[in-house]
């Protein structure tokens, strides 16, 4: 596919900035009406086919799939213990990555954390630089939001409602199944509205056991809401049907594009209409604005490879570098008339930051499964979803809000769930006979958007390109930790149902940040006062000023948002 040459001269119909879910989605949408669009990355476009190496058997990689030796992933400990900016230590490693960048296939996806610093509270910042952004990496659950969500506070009093209502977003939520597809099973619930499916992939024995037995307890287990397409795209000729391959445990995407992700679904497409230029290795440090009428105007930014600095002009400015990189932009993009930042009258800006907290779960095994013929397994886009159960009919005297689990089960490349120990005929014995018979699941819960939670920029740190580093005041509040005690006991409660055997059960509660699903520091609202963007994702400040991505959030939910910041 090549690249339209980038005219840095013109005045564009619009700058887009970031390619990810967010920005592939502007510029599929305003190219596709006529507009001439410039999509900006700071990131590299890379040979992502390469990248990925989905075919390739572990023994014939170098590391078995691990890092090379110059290179070093941290740890959940790390992030524990350590203080941000976590660029320092381990300085054998040249080069330094998130807890994702664990693996040999995404190493050149994620950022390095050196040339990429930033400081206050522990967080686990997961950030990939390159076209597509972290849909080349993402886990794949496509969730639709109801009204429970865009209209919490009516039914328990906390935060705000978002200006919107399920029945508003429908259509466009419909639009991004058609044209993308996803794959799951109708339900039926109103907490969780059912997309426009393709075909579903088959819940295992284990799994359709734990579905038996929960549904007497009044609570669905639903196969894996995935955003792949199962059946193919007639109108999309840079995407395959799912093969059912089996790399999609591993920590890397899909190299025959059947899971979505932006540069296949979005922005080719787009290039072909001819109204898309891209230019890559575009580092924005600026949203310049019009002295006279405080519009914005267009971008600077710095070339990630020369270090060299360019100016671009557009009548409209579409932010979608991710929730904390759109608030990091608008911050640094003070001047007279905006001396709080780009769209910061309001002082919300970077405020009302919100994800989902992660880490109680269980495993178990299914004892009637032990030494039973192996089934194939590997290759599922996911295994199951069990959907939110707290907090709809009946108020929990604890906490607010809810949470749901994605788990799975069966007989893999790689048997996981197993604690045998020992070496030897007997131990793959062992392995092999109990394989398929595990099953394990984990929770995401809704972390409450808070004031108090919120980013700034550092006063003294900066990253490579001399830009001025993010700075955390975030940390989970009580009722994340009451939920997540419930989380636990839950876990435990519903496998006992179901007849397994527990064999581990989780408390820990990771790092905030590990959901990677970052939200809401420049959420919409009716009231200028009180929210950055109105329901459309137009600043209130600077009519010409979009921010189109997570930032918007009102609240996070407990469902993962991709699907619904493309809906957006």
């Amino acid at each position: 596919m090549a690249d339209a040459e980038a005219n840095l001269t013109k005045i564009y119909d619009a700058i887009v900035i970031g390619s990810g879910a967010a920005g592939g989605m502007a510029a599929h949408v305003l190219t596709s009406h006529g507009l001439q669009v410039l999509l900006l990355e700071a990131g590299k476009k890379l040979p992502i086919e390469k990248e990925l190496r989905s075919m390739e058997w572990p023994y014939d990689n170098p590391y078995r799939g691990a890092l090379p030796p110059d290179r070093h992933s941290l740890t959940f400990n790390e992030y524990t213990i350590r203080n941000p900016p976590y660029g320092a230590g381990f300085e054998k490693a040249k080069h330094r990555h998130s807890y994702v960048g664990s693996s040999d296939y995404v190493k050149n996806i994620v950022v390095d954390e050196r040339e990429n610093p930033f400081t206050g509270t522990n967080y686990a910042w997961v950030r990939a630089r390159c076209l597509g952004g972290k849909t080349n990496i993402w886990g794949r659950l496509a969730l639709r939001l109801s009204d429970y969500d865009f209209k919490a506070k009516s039914r328990d009093g906390y935060g705000e409602d978002w200006p919107i209502s399920y029945s508003d977003l429908a259509p466009y939520y419909d639009k991004v199944d058609l044209y993308l597809g996803i794959t799951g099973v109708k339900e039926n619930l109103a907490h969780l509205p059912d997309s426009i499916f393709q075909r579903p992939t088959k819940l295992n024995c284990a799994e359709v056991t734990l579905k038996e037995g929960l549904a007497k307890m009044g609570r669905v287990v639903t196969q894996y809401r995935a955003g792949v397409t199962s059946e193919g795209l007639k109108h999309n000729k840079y995407r395959s049907r799912c093969y059912g391959r089996g790399a999609c445990e591993r920590k890397g995407g899909c190299d025959i594009h059947a899971a979505f992700d932006s540069p296949t679904g979005l922005i080719y497409p787009a290039m072909d209409t001819g109204n898309l230029a891209l230019r890559t290795n575009a580092v924005v440090g600026e949203i310049t604005v019009d002295p006279q009428t405080g519009k914005a105007s267009g971008v600077h930014f710095v070339d990630n490879q020369t270090m060299k600095d360019y100016a671009v002009r557009a009548k409209v400015v579409v932010v979608a570098a991710s929730t904390l990189e759109s608030a990091r932009l608008l911050l640094l993009s003070k001047s007279r008339l905006h001396p709080n930042g780009l769209a910061n009258s309001s002082g919300h800006v970077g405020h009302n930051f919100c994800e989902h907290i992660m880490g109680p779960g269980v495993s178990g095994r299914v004892k009637n499964l032990v030494g039973k013929p192996p089934t194939l397994d590997d290759g599922r886009p996911g295994g199951f979803y069990l959907t939110r159960f707290r907090n709809l009919a009946e108020k929990h005297p604890k906490f607010i809000r809810g949470y749901g689990f994605e788990g799975g089960s069966g007989s893999t490349m790689f048997p996981h769930g197993t604690d045998t120990h020992g070496f030897g005929a007997s131990f793959k014995e062992e392995v092999r006979k109990n394989q398929g018979a595990y099953i394990g699941m984990g929770a995401f819960g809704e972390v409450l958007a808070r004031y108090e939670n919120y980013v700034d920029l550092d006063p003294v740190v900066k990253d490579k390109w001399g830009i001025p580093a993010l700075r955390f005041h975030y940390k989970f509040g009580d009722n994340e930790h009451r939920m997540a005690e419930d989380m636990k006991e839950t876990a435990q409660e519903m496998f006992e149902a179901a007849g397994f055997e527990i064999v581990h059960v989780n408390n820990r509660i990771l790092t905030e940040g590990w959901s990677i699903h970052e939200l809401g520091t420049a959420r919409m609202g009716n009231d200028p006062k009180t929210s950055v963007v109105n329901q459309f994702e137009q600043s209130h400040d600077v009519k010409n000023l979009f921010v189109v991505d997570g930032s918007a959030f009102v609240n996070a939910s407990c469902q993962n948002p991709t699907w619904t910041i493309m809906s957006l």
